[in-house]
């Protein structure tokens, strides 16, 4: 009877205990890996870049931590003078750094627009400093300074954005919200447009929005904010590839 215990109260056969908890252990450990695991691009997965800061994996919208990049639509000063569309070169960069590429990120919890905060990696190399250090995004130092040393070092050297003075995104933002506010109707100037690629909604800072036409008898409509429309059924327009 070496290697089992046996219940007193229980007149069958040994109880074999060892091969219940041996099993119960490897099942909560890989539940555990499953769940803490960062989620990861590889084989068969999909990324898909919204914008300069945002990125989709495996139906997953991560909004890249510590970081804001150009707006799709903005357009940032050159040194020679005139500007560049840093928005869309912004998404360009992006896509070169992860499009076809294993990419995993972590969770740093969620924001207002059930995004997943994250810092987002290729191969070891941290995607969030790789735009910062390009100067393809600015530092989010609202929220963040993990990044301030990279972003003193691109501003230095002039790289990208910071080639000549130019509007940061959240002010660029903040430009546009406020000039939509007084042009829609009731103050709330969020475009839900419905189309043949489904419920999507345009802000201000949109590069589609003067563009986008509003007809309630289609069913589409306005909203006050895009928390309001992400509830409603409609999702955020995706600027890459």
């Amino acid at each position: 009877m070496s290697g089992y215990d046996k219940s007193p109260d229980y007149g069958g056969p040994p109880f074999r205990w060892r091969e219940l908890i041996i099993p119960a252990i490897v099942i909560i450990a890989v539940a555990l890996v499953w769940v803490f695991w960062p989620s990861k691009a590889g084989a068969g997965s999909q990324v898909r870049v919204v914008d300069g800061d945002t990125i989709e994996l495996d139906g997953v919208t991560y909004r890249l931590h510590g970081i804001d990049a150009p707006e799709a639509g903005q357009k940032c000063r050159k040194a020679s003078g005139g500007c560049w569309p840093c928005g869309k070169d912004a998404i360009a960069v992006m896509e070169s750094l992860v499009i076809g590429e294993a990419v995993t990120c972590d969770n740093r919890g969620i924001d207002d627009y059930s995004r997943v905060i994250g810092v987002c990696s290729v191969n070891g190399q941290d995607i969030n400093a790789r735009m910062v250090s390009k100067g393809y995004a600015w530092v989010f130092r609202k929220y963040s300074l993990d990044y301030a040393a990279l972003e003193d070092t691109a501003r230095a050297a002039r790289l990208g954005i910071w080639q000549a003075d130019t509007q940061t995104a959240w002010d660029y933002r903040a430009e546009r919200w406020d000039v939509g506010v007084q042009e829609s109707p009731e103050g709330c100037p969020i475009k839900g447009n419905i189309s043949k690629n489904g419920r999507i909604y345009h802000a201000p800072w949109s590069p589609w929005y003067s563009r986008t036409k509003v007809s309630v008898d289609k069913g589409e409509r306005w909203f006050c904010d895009e928390a309001e429309a992400l509830q409603a059924g409609w999702r955020a327009p995706y600027w890459g590839r």
